[in-house]
């Protein structure tokens, strides 16, 4: 988020949890991305803002009261306060619980499996609307048919990553694996390692799809004790999301931290994937 935009959306969710009883004295950036993540204090409330244009709150609000009632390893919503979505001054703000990170910090890659397996089996019954997976491929492709939004891409990289992207889709939708909804981005920042276990955040990301397109994004250690999980089809995912991932960070709109050099690091693992480096 910008910087003007995150001194008001910090003080947007100030302003929301003291309204609500929830004093908001101190508030600690967590993580700052297209949202801003604040712990507030001394009511020790997990806060995430966002512009209230394009946002996709109450898709999260929902699925994670869904998620928690059926006992999914998910982070709760605050139950101090009406689990809902608050809108104000152009950002809307939703409330959760915040969870000490346990001393160790992180989670091993068995615990990992075993809560995304769980994680999964719970949403395989649900029935939310949510794109394939698909569609990233199809944003990756239009942002790689725009020269202007990915200036910084030589004529041999560009073409490798549009093979790369349709063949590898191709690929797994051949394979013809059964998809069911996914969390989208289970990488280790939307897991919280805690006294109650792995916890996933993060909604935002939903997808329909294979579970090794999950497994994709998760550490590599996490795939073997996976439960019958398809290794040819998780390499491939690996190799999809990698792609992916590497056209976002060539958006010249990026703002993902650091994002420039991780797309020459992404792009340099792709060529060797594709035997040219």
């Amino acid at each position: 988020m910008h910087a003007s935009e995150g001194a008001r959306a910090v003080a947007v969710a100030r302003s929301v949890a003291a309204s609500l009883g929830l004093p908001a004295d101190e508030a600690a950036v967590l993580h700052d991305s297209n949202k801003l993540t604040l712990r507030l204090l001394p009511a020790d409330t997990l806060a995430r803002v966002a512009p209230a244009a394009d946002q996709v709150a109450e898709f999260e609000v929902g699925l994670a009261r869904r998620l928690t009632e059926a006992g999914c390893p998910v982070g709760a919503l605050d139950p101090r306060v009406e689990p809902r979505v608050y809108e104000r001054d152009g950002f809307v703000v939703t409330l959760w619980r915040y969870y000490e990170p346990v001393a160790a910090g992180e989670v091993t890659p068995d615990a990992f499996a075993r809560a995304l397996a769980r994680l999964h089996t719970g949403m395989r019954e649900l029935d939310v609307p949510a794109p394939r997976f698909t569609e990233r491929v199809e944003r990756a492709q239009r942002l790689l048919a725009d020269h202007e939004r990915t200036p910084g891409l030589v004529p041999a990289d560009r073409s490798l990553l549009q093979e790369t992207l349709s063949v590898t889709a191709e690929w797994i939708a051949a394979r013809g694996a059964p998809e069911q909804l996914l969390h989208g981005e289970p990488h280790p920042g939307n897991v919280l390692a805690t006294t109650h276990g792995p916890l996933f955040i993060d909604w935002e990301t939903c997808c329909r799809g294979p579970v090794e397109f999950d497994l994709a994004h998760a550490p590599e250690e996490v795939g073997p004790p996976y439960p019958g999980v398809d290794a040819e089809l998780l390499h491939r995912c690996r190799l999809l999301v990698l792609a992916i991932v590497t056209v976002w960070r060539w958006d010249r709109e990026d703002l993902f931290p650091d994002g420039r050099r991780m797309g020459e690091e992404w792009l340099a693992r792709t060529r060797a994937a594709a035997g040219r480096d």
